[in-house]
């Protein structure tokens, strides 16, 4: 994306008269920003695009563009202007095409002003004409879920998982509906979805990462521009004074733009600089959140799983690390390589992560009762803790790259 941004913002230094090219070209841009969760930018960009359709005489096009800008606003919740715009196009075209997009902005807009009746009967319209887009059923299943209709969002987050064409971002939002409200899997498989969520979640956060710097990259070039048409207006002023301060002036001006450029040099490798660092540290921060969440959430299945034992493979300590390595992010190996405990310490931190209660893991290991609570306090100071904290301990170091 930022590459492509870069190539973009070349091709309208071209002072190309071709007016389609213009089009598809400021409309990919709008469409980098949108992916960047940029909408007014996007929307700035889909405007252009428009003017230069219309001026090509393409006027489907241009109405392409102009649902592109509604789409902008409805992200925004602009009700007003989102319908407003519609209606414009609505009473100039005629593509049935066309105004079938309008129906699925219509439906996005709905999503975003919580009017979820709207929402499923727009998207409901849409079938009835034979659609089948990931963009409009990833919003009628949401309808159904923020209902409470189980059934219809589960059926409709299966159909869009089943689509090739379907957007990784659809595809994360639908196996949530799947991995929590379809009763027909079995733990393995719920796990298996809550990874594969995981894993696209981290790709969405490289993906936007990589679409905001982008878009970080265009607003400088068009404030770049501005600071230029300024400097062309001093110019023409200073021409104007007279022929005496003319030699004066160039020679300020001249100063003036490399300083200028200077500056600009030092605050585009500041800001880019930033956007890495914060790129990183936002990257760090979604990976130990769905570490934790993954973390949490097979905790809770083994906790309540009535075969737990032959789930873990507890008979078979090489195997049962071998899960808990799988299933937590490498915990067994860190814990055996850095704090070398042995195999009743390893079995015990694996029963405390899950959360058994002090009787469940004196019947698990098996171990006395009484001793339960000394063999914990032993553990946990080996590792560098107390007992009390054990459980939140082995978390974090779990979710710790």
């Amino acid at each position: 994306p930022v590459s492509a941004m870069q190539v973009f913002i070349n091709a309208t230094h071209s002072h190309t008269r071709d007016y389609h090219i213009l089009g598809r070209i400021y409309n990919n841009m709008g469409s980098i920003c949108h992916l960047a969760g940029d909408f007014p930018l996007s929307y700035d960009m889909f405007e252009r695009s428009s003017n230069m359709f219309l001026q090509n005489g393409d006027t489907i096009s241009y109405y392409y563009a102009c649902n592109d800008m509604a789409l902008e606003l409805a992200e925004q919740g602009k009700t007003d202007s989102t319908l407003r715009l519609i209606h414009e196009i609505e009473k100039q075209c005629t593509d049935r095409d066309v105004l079938n997009k309008t129906i699925e902005t219509k439906a996005r807009l709905y999503i975003k002003t919580a009017q979820f009746d709207s929402t499923l009967w727009y998207t409901n319209t849409l079938l009835s004409l034979g659609y089948d887009q990931s963009f409009g059923l990833v919003s009628r299943a949401q309808a159904f879920d923020t209902r409470g209709v189980i059934d219809s969002a589960l059926y409709y987050a299966n159909i869009v998982l089943s689509l090739p064409t379907a957007a990784i971002h659809d595809k994360y939002n639908m196996l949530y509906i799947t991995s929590h409200y379809d009763t027909t899997l079995a733990n393995n498989e719920i796990l298996d979805i809550t990874s594969q969520r995981a894993d696209i979640g981290m790709a969405i956060d490289h993906q936007h990462a990589q679409h905001a710097r982008a878009s970080e990259i265009l607003r400088f070039e068009l404030t770049k521009r501005l600071n230029l048409q300024g400097v062309f207006i001093l110019i023409t002023l200073i021409l104007l004074i007279g022929s005496f301060l003319l030699i004066y002036f160039r020679r300020k001006h001249r100063q003036y733009l490399l300083l200028s450029q200077q500056v600009d040099e030092l605050a585009k490798e500041a800001s880019i600089a930033k956007e890495e660092n914060e790129e990183l540290t936002n990257r760090y921060q979604a990976y130990q959140e769905h570490a934790l969440e993954k973390i949490t959430h097979t905790c809770a299945l083994l906790l309540n799983d009535s075969n737990m034992k032959e789930t873990l493979c507890w008979t078979d300590y090489n195997k049962m690390c071998s899960f808990i390595d799988r299933q937590f992010y490498m915990l067994a190996s860190k814990l055996r390589q850095k704090y070398s405990l042995n195999e009743t310490e390893m079995r015990l931190c694996v029963l405390v992560l899950i959360g058994l209660s002090r009787a469940q893991i004196a019947q698990t290991l098996p171990y006395a009762l009484n001793s339960v609570g000394k063999l914990k306090d032993q553990t946990a100071k080996k590792i560098g803790s107390t007992g009390k904290n054990l459980h939140d301990f082995l978390v974090q170091t779990a979710v710790e790259k």
